[in-house]
């Protein structure tokens, strides 16, 4: 009962606190680039999943190394995007999909017969080796295929950008999340490329409200059993219940806790305030080694599925444990 209020009195204050400032999924202005009209661009919910909000900067330096090339191909996907009412998420697939495959240049070149901007393979159906190494045809080629996918809205976009070029190395493209979002809000003048607000990198928000939503729909799933994999809604593992209680709050949070890791502006783990995450890893100073995430609600407690055998359920925090990661984690800060 006791944790029951205060996660009801810190969903009242953090209520206060975004009726004061503004709410979170605010419309954003994406003006005119490279010849495409003024869009309104409305961010429903905050995509924690997305850099630059992973405490490590906000992408503009990787940014800032492309050439006039690489530069005016990015500005052709966001004009063509806007020309064709895309979300700023397609964007960021296509330039992540773009800069992991040719440098984000138009290749004629590639493995076997692929080539142009995203590699695509005319033997494969793509289009004519002309088409392909056309950047117009090979970026709407590139959105019709994306916007096909079932699920592209409701991923990291690395994975959608996977789904679509289908890679023997389906990891790599997260790597140029934090500047495609980076070149999203800068080329393509979203100032919330995220819906997670405007601070960036090591800049840190307070909570908001949606932490206390987080915790309260976390706190409902007490003595729901633990099963390694599951999604809810009768059963979860570690991370999925802070997916789900995050996406209650409308906050997406990708699948695993160690990429829950990389979610969210980073701060040290003592100053953890209620709705931050906190990880434990076998070497707590590696983050590869991560096996358990869990939502803190102050006071020394958590809220956590734990094991195999357990259930939801809410305990203190050991602050000494020798596997507590130093950082906890901020989701769409």
């Amino acid at each position: 009962m006791r944790i029951l209020l205060i996660a009801f009195v810190l969903v009242a204050a953090l209520t206060a606190v975004v009726v004061a400032t503004g709410t979170v999924g605010q419309v954003v202005t994406g003006a005119s680039g490279a010849g495409a009209a003024s869009t309104e661009y409305s961010m429903s919910a905050c995509d924690a999943s997305l850099g630059p909000f992973n405490g490590k900067g906000d992408g503009s330096a990787q940014a800032a190394q492309l050439n006039p090339e690489q530069r005016g191909n990015v500005a052709m996907m966001i004009s063509i995007g806007k020309q064709r009412k895309l979300p700023p998420l397609a964007w960021q697939v296509a330039i992540q999909a773009g800069m992991t495959e040719s440098g984000l240049r138009s290749l004629g070149y590639g493995d076997r017969d692929s080539q142009g901007l995203f590699q695509m393979r005319p033997s494969m159906g793509w289009g004519t080796p002309e088409q392909v190494t056309d950047p117009a045809y090979a970026i709407n080629k590139f959105y019709n295929v994306l916007t096909g996918l079932p699920n592209w809205k409701n991923q990291r976009p690395g994975a959608s950008a996977q789904d679509v070029e289908r890679s023997a190395f389906p990891d790599r493209y997260n790597r140029w999340e934090a500047m495609g979002a980076a070149l999203v809000k800068n080329v393509g003048q979203v100032a919330d490329p995220t819906g997670c607000g405007q601070s960036f990198g090591d800049k840190l928000p307070p909570p908001t409200a949606l932490a206390g939503r987080a915790i309260q729909f976390a706190l409902g799933q007490q003595g729901k059993p633990y099963v390694w994999g599951a999604t809810g809604t009768d059963s979860f593992d570690c991370s999925s219940l802070m997916m789900e209680a995050f996406k209650d709050a409308g906050v997406r949070l990708p699948r695993t806790s160690r990429e829950q890791y990389k979610a969210g502006a980073m701060l040290p783990v003592r100053d953890a305030k209620p709705g931050d995450l906190l990880f434990w890893a076998y070497d707590k100073t590696n983050p590869a080694t991560i096996h358990h995430v869990a939502l803190y609600l102050g006071n020394n407690k958590i809220v956590e599925a734990p094991d195999v055998g357990l259930t939801v359920r809410t305990r203190d925090v050991n602050w000494n444990s020798s596997e507590l990661v130093p950082q906890a984690v901020r989701p769409g800060a």
